[in-house]
């Protein structure tokens, strides 16, 4: 009998826990980074929960807070989220991490466009799974897209609004590495905002809303 009790609760228990892991139809986050260039806004994709889930959890812990863009090359992309970017050492820009990798999602299809968020990694050759850095991202400042990278690090966001603020990012003067001379640092907030309202505020259409708009 305590068996079949045990088996209920776990059964129980996995269920919560699934529904607690479905995407809310009705709201979602937006992130805002902020710099001294100005605010890019981004929504981060159901289709990568486990990125949108540590990457939302990071921010509301406020990990990237004082990071900076430690990489940056114009017609490419824009890099950060190394908490080693926060000490006096250039040098260590971009080893750093929470401890901890993520597995890839690349099954959701999404390709590096303008503005989309990316998940950094190390190399192949000690990474053959592309696993993800564990706080690490690049957003793509390349206005044709960098497909390239499709398929190799996962995409789970992108820039909604503020696309002008990559640009201004990465045309900064820059060193070695390229590592601004300047440091580039940044704040990240998440509001859990009626999609509506995101909409309203940035212009993106959630998929669901364009074909029901197309079905009108």
């Amino acid at each position: 009998m305590k068996s079949i009790t045990w088996a209920a609760i776990l059964l129980l228990t996995m269920a919560i826990s699934a529904q607690a892991q479905k995407p809310n139809k009705k709201k979602d986050y937006l992130i805002t980074i902020s710099t001294e260039f100005g605010d890019m806004e981004l929504i981060l994709f159901d289709e990568t929960p486990r990125h949108k889930e540590n990457f939302v959890k990071l921010v509301n812990n406020k990990y990237y807070n004082g990071t900076t863009f430690h990489r940056i090359i114009d017609n490419f992309m824009i890099q950060g989220g190394d908490p080693y970017s926060k000490d006096d050492d250039p040098n260590n820009d971009g080893i750093g991490g929470p401890g901890y990798t993520l597995p890839a999602e690349f099954s959701a299809g999404y390709k590096h466009v303008f503005g989309s968020l990316a998940a950094a990694r190390q190399g192949d050759n000690i990474n053959p799974k592309k696993e993800s850095s564990g706080s690490q991202f690049y957003i793509v400042e390349n206005r044709n897209g960098t497909p390239f990278l499709d398929g190799q690090y996962t995409v789970f966001g992108q820039v909604v609004k503020g696309l002008e603020v990559i640009e201004k990012i990465a045309v900064q003067p820059k060193g070695p590495s390229d590592r601004p001379l300047k440091n580039i640092s940044m704040t990240l907030k998440a509001e859990l905002l009626k999609k509506k309202k995101i909409t309203e505020r940035t212009g993106y259409q959630y998929p669901a809303a364009e074909k029901k708009k197309a079905d009108k």
